[in-house]
């Protein structure tokens, strides 16, 4: 069954095929997972999980819209895509107070309690600062650069699809995309630029690390 052409595999999930809806899975799960990180690089291996189990879960309620003008990966991508943003938007607004619990710094602990900040493995704040730094000043520029540029410059970097993938995704001729691409990169850099030296990073979308 892994040999079967998409469209056959897709029919036999259609008609409720398990072995047929294993093999999805084991096809696009671990491209979904990369992309999904590549995306979102600050993300922990347990919200990428989460993403990733979303994703198949609304592929699996509304295989019946996919329409098969695209490969099946590029629609994945695309709900995967909207599923981590959204994460990343209620973590974000968590962050800014929504749900925090506030705990006294001056009240004693409870007889057995684990310190209020106890010790960790992981990498310092600094480590992580300058690690993910420039992963999250690119993302605060394709946030502000929007819709329909943001989805075409995800799925050719972030996806690496082709300009034919990303044609059939987005029912675009391959010159149309190459153009827009192009317009939307450097619209992107304009974003980018002061984004980048305000959080005085020396790095840039047209000065990469090398």
């Amino acid at each position: 069954m892994d040999a079967m052409s998409e469209a056959e595999l897709l029919a036999r999930c259609h008609r409720g095929d398990a072995a047929a809806w294993d093999v999805v899975f084991d096809r696009h799960y671990d491209a979904v997972g990369r992309f999904v990180f590549q995306l979102y690089p600050q993300l922990s291996h347990e919200d990428t999980e989460e993403i990733c189990q979303e994703v198949f879960l609304s592929m699996i309620k509304n295989l019946g819209s996919f329409q098969g003008n695209s490969q099946l990966q590029t629609w994945l991508f695309r709900i995967a895509a909207n599923k981590a943003r959204d994460l990343r938007d209620r973590q974000m607004a968590a962050k800014r107070g929504g749900g925090q619990i506030t705990i006294s710094l001056n009240e004693e602990p409870a007889s057995g309690a684990p310190p209020l900040d106890p010790p960790s493995a992981a990498p310092g704040p600094d480590a992580v600062l300058v690690s993910g730094e420039s992963a999250e000043l690119l993302r605060l520029a394709l946030d502000r650069l929007g819709e329909p540029c943001r989805e075409i410059i995800e799925l050719r970097y972030f996806g690496d699809l082709s300009y034919e993938e990303i044609s059939a995704a987005l029912k675009l001729n391959a010159k149309t995309v190459s153009s827009r691409l192009s317009k939307c990169l450097d619209k992107l850099e304009a974003i980018a630029r002061p984004i980048f030296s305000a959080g005085k990073n020396p790095f840039s979308p047209s000065n990469p690390r090398v």
